[in-house]
């Protein structure tokens, strides 16, 4: 039962996927929409691998999408300020980081509830991004960090962009280093019990410390991400993302308690939203009736989550 549940998440991607692939037109199944489906999957993808381990330790981010704004905005005006493509993409990074590690302050020194400071800084994060840009989009000179995730040119051998790829290669790091570093295995524990964590000697504020500083990393390297499928800076990018990532996180198999969640099923989350959405637009169908079987996704996944935890 336990192999079962872990791979549910992997077992559901195939059934929707198959679905449409029956259901809809010949198109869907193309190599091109597969390509297409990748590349709108890897923003929410990477932001959903900080997510899964802010919520394995039993916190939540709600500042994600902001973080992925300003982000946007801070690559923008280093381009426009004649930096290199390089450290522009280091700077928006690093303002992420710099978000995530704020969010940790917080959370750590005031001990306040992760949502009710997550919420705050959602705001505060997006205020900060429309001040600086004043409240418009900023034009940056095209370098080659719009081609991260541009559609490939056909014949191409590399399969996918290169911000899938990096997708794919943060997802290894993150999945390794929940699974065989100290401070992973500190983060499932804090999740699973926090009390018992403290007594065992683990060190709980530093390593919360650590995991919203590696959110909002992740949030950065999306928001880079993003700014290369926009090519702009954009203070009102973003909206609401933050409860697609957390959607990701939660379809995979996260539990909102903490203790439980995988990168594979946070990925693989991503990819099941974004297959509906392909499908459904594939289809001819409207845009509501994707929420509606999105939603009822993420309401099942609780579900079963809470049965989960009763039945122990």
């Amino acid at each position: 039962m336990n192999h079962l549940s872990r791979f549910a998440p992997l077992l559901g991607l195939f059934a929707v996927y198959g679905l449409f692939a029956i259901l809809g037109p010949d198109s869907f199944s193309s190599g091109r929409n597969l390509e297409t489906i990748a590349r709108q999957t890897a923003i929410v993808g990477t932001a959903a691998l900080g997510m899964t381990l802010v919520i394995i330790a039993g916190g939540i981010d709600l500042s994600v999408g902001s973080i992925i704004a300003l982000t946007t905005v801070a690559i923008a005006a280093s381009l426009q300020a004649d930096l290199s493509p390089p450290v522009a993409a280091l700077i928006g990074i690093l303002t992420g980081a710099l978000c995530g590690l704020v969010n940790g302050l917080i959370i750590t020194r005031f001990r306040v509830v992760p949502f009710i400071v997550t919420l705050g800084t959602l705001l505060l994060v997006r205020g900060i991004a429309k001040g600086l840009a004043s409240e418009q989009k900023i034009d940056a000179p095209l370098t080659y960090l719009i081609d991260l995730l541009a559609a490939l040119p056909r014949g191409a051998w590399w399969i996918f962009p290169p911000g899938v790829w990096l997708l794919i290669i943060l997802a290894l790091l993150t999945g390794g280093f929940l699974a065989y570093t100290r401070p992973g295995k500190h983060i499932v524990a804090i999740g699973s019990n926090e009390n018992t964590a403290r007594l065992c000697g683990i060190r709980v504020e530093a390593t919360k410390l650590l995991i919203y500083t590696l959110a909002g990393t992740s949030a950065g390297i999306a928001g880079l991400l993003q700014f290369s499928r926009l090519t702009v800076g954009d203070p009102t990018v973003a909206v609401g993302l933050e409860l697609d990532v957390i959607a990701a996180v939660v379809i995979g198999g996260g539990s909102l308690s903490g203790g439980e969640g995988s990168v594979l099923g946070s990925v693989v989350g991503a990819l099941i939203m974004t297959v509906i959405r392909s499908g459904c637009s594939q289809m001819g169908l409207p845009n509501w009736v994707q929420e509606i079987v999105t939603g009822i996704i993420i309401v099942v996944a609780v579900a079963v989550d809470r049965l989960r935890h009763r039945e122990r």
